[in-house]
C-alpha cells in the first residue's frame, strides 16, 4: 500500500464519523507527504486547514492510521502543501516543485482512482456499508426490510424505495448496503447525490451534451440516490430527473432514494415528481432507543477490538441521544484518548473525558433559537419571515410549528410566544399549539415532521 491508497482508506474511517460538510471542507485536497519510520507528514492546503486538523482531528487520523498501519506509536506532523490538480487519489508518479518560499509542491498528472485496499468501490460506495453490521432496533426495522427486499429482488419489489430520517440515522448505510448487495450480480450501479445528479445537469446543458447525461444516468440497473430534498425548487433538474425516472421504472430498473424529511415537506418539489417518488414504499427511520444504542456501541467495540464495560457503554447511550454519528463519533474519541494515553477504561474518566459533547449539548439545544433556526432550515424559510408580520400561506404552518415547540420543548408562555413570533398576541399562539397538537394526533406526516425537527435542534442546537 502506497502513501495515497493509505490515506485514501484514513479519509474511509473518518468519513464515517463526521458530517459530509465539514468531510468536504478540511480534507479535501490534504495527502501523505511521506512516511518514514513512524513519522507521517499530511500535507494540507493552508494554514486554517492545518489549525483545524491539528486541534479538531488529529485524535480520529492518528486512531485511523493506527488500525489500517497495526503501528502503535505514530508521529504526526502536519504541512502546507498542495498539488495544482488535486490529491492523487492512487497509483500516480508525482514530480516535485517548489512554491514562492521555496517549500515543495507536488505536482500530478490527471488522477487515476484505485480502490485497491481502500474501503471505497468502483461505484463510489462504502465497502463498510452492508446489511451484516447495520444494527436493527425497531426505530429501522422496516426500511431494514424493505432494503432487503430490494436487493433480492431489484425492480419488482418496492420500487421506488425512498428512506427519510434525520441526519445519521442510517440511511445512507442502507441505501449503499443495498448497492453493495447487488453489485454482486450486476456491475451497472449508479450512486450519487442529489447535488451530483444537478450540477451533472448543469454542466450537461451548458456544454450542449445533454445526451451523455442521459446514458450516465438511464442505462443502469439500480439508481441511487441520496438527499433528495435538494432537488426542490430547481425546476430544470427535476424535468430530467422525472424523465429518468419514468424511463428506468419502466424497464423495471430499480431507484433507492434517501431524504431528511417526508417527501411532502420537500419546498417547491413538482407534485408530478412526488407521486412517482410515492408509487413504491417510502420507509421511515427515526431516533434509535436506548437498546438500540446499546447495540450499536457493542457491535462499534467489536469492530474496533476494544472492550468496554456496561456501565461505560449505557453512560454513552443515556447521554447521546441524537443519532448513530454521535454515537460513533463519542466511541471514538473515547477509544482514542483511552489507547493514546495508555489508561484502563472507567465511568469516572469517560464521564470526564466527555463532560464537554454531552454538557454543551444540553445547554446549547434547547432555546428560542435554536427552535426557529431548525424550523427554518427545515422549511426552507428565513428567521426574519418567521418573526414578520407577513401573513403569505407558506409561513402560516412553519411559524404555527415554531410556536409548538417553544410551548413543547421549552415551556415558554403563551404571551411570550407572541412576543417572540413578532409581538403576536398569546390566543393566536394558543391557536397555533392547539391546532398542531391535534395535527400531531390525526396526521403521521406531521408526527413525522415535527420528529424530524426535533431531531435538527438537537443536531444544530444553538
Amino acid at each position: 500500500m502506497d502513501n495515497d491508497q493509505l490515506w485514501q482508506a484514513v479519509l474511509g474511517e473518518i468519513e464515517v464519523n463526521v458530517s459530509r460538510a465539514n468531510f468536504t471542507t478540511w480534507f479535501k485536497n490534504t495527502f501523505i507527504g511521506s512516511y518514514e519510520g513512524n513519522t507521517i507528514v499530511i500535507c494540507v492546503p493552508n494554514i486554517f486547514t492545518k489549525a483545524w486538523l491539528e486541534k479538531k482531528y488529529d485524535q480520529e487520523i492518528l486512531l485511523a492510521l493506527r488500525n489500517i498501519t497495526k503501528e502503535k506509536e505514530i508521529n504526526l506532523i502536519y504541512k502546507i502543501e498542495t498539488r495544482k490538480s488535486g490529491p492523487v487519489l492512487a497509483g500516480r508518479e508525482t514530480t516535485r516543485e517548489t512554491n514562492q518560499e521555496g517549500a515543495p509542491v507536488r505536482r500530478a498528472e490527471t488522477p487515476v482512482i484505485s480502490f485497491k485496499n481502500s474501503n471505497v468501490n468502483k461505484f463510489g460506495l462504502n465497502n463498510k456499508y452492508v446489511f451484516n453490521n447495520f444494527i436493527v432496533g425497531k426505530n429501522n426495522e422496516l426500511a431494514h426490510a424493505a432494503c432487503q427486499a430490494v436487493a433480492a429482488n431489484p425492480g419488482q419489489t418496492y420500487n421506488p424505495l425512498v428512506l427519510h430520517g434525520g441526519v445519521g440515522l442510517g440511511k445512507t448505510h442502507l441505501l449503499q448496503a443495498v448497492g453493495n448487495e447487488l453489485a454482486k450480480v450486476t456491475d451497472r450501479i449508479l450512486y450519487v447525490t442529489s447535488e451530483k445528479f444537478c450540477n451533472d445537469y448543469i454542466n450537461e446543458v451548458q456544454s450542449g451534451r445533454a445526451k451523455f447525461l442521459k446514458e450516465k444516468y438511464r442505462n443502469v440497473d439500480l439508481l441511487l440516490i441520496d438527499d433528495i430534498q435538494f432537488l426542490g425548487g430547481k425546476d430544470g433538474t427535476q424535468e430530467e430527473f422525472f424523465h429518468t425516472f419514468n424511463e428506468l421504472h419502466q424497464n423495471n430498473k430499480q431507484i433507492v432514494a434517501t431524504c431528511d424529511r417526508p417527501l411532502k415537506a420537500i419546498p417547491a418539489l413538482e407534485k408530478r415528481l412526488l407521486s412517482r417518488l410515492e408509487w413504491g414504499m417510502v420507509a421511515n427511520i427515526t431516533l434509535p432507543d436506548y437498546e438500540t444504542r446499546i447495540a450499536i456501541l457493542q457491535n462499534k467495540c467489536q469492530e474496533k477490538n476494544y472492550l468496554l464495560n456496561d456501565k461505560i457503554l449505557s453512560y454513552i447511550a443515556t447521554n447521546a441521544e441524537t443519532n448513530v454519528r454521535e454515537l460513533e463519533g463519542v466511541l471514538t474519541k473515547l477509544i482514542t484518548y483511552f489507547e493514546f494515553n495508555n489508561l484502563a477504561p472507567s465511568l469516572d474518566e469517560t464521564k470526564r473525558i466527555l463532560i464537554d459533547n454531552f454538557s454543551s449539548f444540553q445547554e446549547s439545544s434547547l432555546s428560542s433559537k435554536s427552535i426557529i433556526d431548525a424550523v427554518s432550515k427545515f422549511y426552507s424559510v428565513t428567521n426574519k419571515d418567521l418573526v414578520s408580520k407577513s401573513r403569505k400561506k407558506e409561513l402560516v404552518k412553519p411559524r404555527q410549528v415554531v410556536m409548538y415547540l417553544l410551548r413543547s420543548e421549552i415551556e415558554m408562555s403563551f404571551p411570550n410566544i407572541g412576543q417572540e413570533l413578532g409581538g403576536r398576541d398569546h390566543s393566536t399562539a394558543m391557536h397555533a399549539c392547539k391546532k398542531i397538537l391535534q395535527e400531531i394526533k390525526n396526521k403521521e406526516r406531521m408526527a413525522q415532521e415535527i420528529n424530524s425537527i426535533k431531531q435538527l435542534i438537537k443536531n444544530y442546537g444553538g
